[in-house]
């Protein structure tokens, strides 16, 4: 619950327009709310913690991949202030078993932010070399159902570290896809993962692994990491990115 407290806080103070969220899980014993959602789902929480602080102009969708655990419902989420004008919900993964850890899906939302249609994503994908579920072809079909929109977002955790070449951060600009950390005119070390977390066991060294994707090339004026124990306390084994676009 501390955790959340410092997330809600840090949301009423910077007043992001959209927040992509992902491994966002509730109990699948849990009371249900409406048939999709549980009492306990860490994004409904969220929500209802940010009107505890006055925040009440944020509303949210969620949907859930896999069965984590054997306990959790896993899944992402977006809020945003804005009037949602659609959403988007849909498998990328070869698998639509919730059973399977390595099924994926994604969530979106379109908005209408200054008289412009805005489409964001909550993503996220697999690994580059894995066999069963590779990144690769999820990235594919997420690019063919996204394509549809004329300006989109893609947010979250991409399991691919942007150091390593003709892999899957290599594969994602190829695609014609903008880097929002690339083109920031002020930035940091742009890190999101330190050592050895989930899925990443062996790993000793520090990541870039958590992205915001464009689809055209957007004015940023600064991308930041946040909740890395500089930029706020850390929250998560994955840090947050927060951007400033014009």
């Amino acid at each position: 619950m501390e955790k959340i407290k410092i997330l809600a806080k840090a949301i009423r103070e910077k007043s992001y327009d959209v927040i992509a969220l992902q491994e966002v899980n509730q109990s699948i014993d849990a009371e249900s709310v409406d048939g999709l959602m549980k009492k306990d789902n860490f994004a409904l929480v969220l929500l209802e913690e940010l009107q505890q602080l006055g925040v009440k102009d944020y509303q949210m969708i969620w949907d859930y991949s896999h069965i984590g655990y054997d306990r959790y419902e896993e899944g992402v989420a977006l809020l945003t202030k804005h009037a949602i004008e659609e959403k988007h919900s849909f498998f990328v993964s070869h698998s639509e078993d919730t059973e399977n850890w390595k099924t994926r899906k994604i969530a979106g939302i379109t908005i209408r932010f200054q008289h412009e249609l805005l489409s964001f994503y909550s993503c996220h994908l697999g690994w580059w070399e894995d066999e069963q579920e590779p990144f690769k072809a999820q990235m594919n079909r997420l690019m063919e159902i996204v394509g549809r929109n004329k300006k989109y977002f893609l947010m979250g955790d991409f399991n691919n570290a942007a150091h390593i070449r003709g892999e899957g951060y290599d594969f994602v600009l190829n695609k014609g896809l903008y880097d929002t950390y690339s083109l920031a005119q002020e930035k940091d070390a742009g890190i999101t993962a330190a050592g050895n977390i989930a899925g990443w066991d062996d790993n000793k060294q520090d990541l870039r692994i958590d992205y915001i994707f464009a689809n055209v090339p957007v004015t940023v004026y600064k991308s930041s990491v946040i909740f890395n124990g500089k930029n706020k306390p850390v929250i998560s084994d994955h840090f947050g990115i927060e951007l400033v676009l014009k």
